[in-house]
């Protein structure tokens, strides 16, 4: 299944007003959004510059893969950071 990777601006921007850290990593295929702190790509892909044909969410660079991905997550506990799967295709 081909996935699209790519980086979240808006998502940044708020977590730099709002002094926050959700993540901004979305992970897309024709079924799910999926968003997380990191990504391992587990085979071949591809980096994407397309600025006249932006994905639909605007987007003007991404990963393309058809791989298997492992989407990671940090979850904070007072001063903890824990590096949780949170997905795996």
């Amino acid at each position: 299944m081909k996935k699209r990777i790519h980086v979240n601006q808006h998502v940044i921007r708020s977590n730099k007003k709002n002094d926050e850290k959700e993540p901004v990593i979305t992970v897309k295929t024709y079924k799910s959004n999926d968003y997380c702190h990191e990504v391992i790509i587990d085979g071949p892909s591809k980096v994407i510059y397309s600025p006249d044909k932006p994905l639909p969410c605007g987007a003007k660079v991404w990963i393309e893969t058809d791989a298997g991905v492992i989407l990671l997550t940090n979850k904070i506990n007072k001063n903890t950071i824990h590096i949780e799967t949170i997905k795996k295709d």
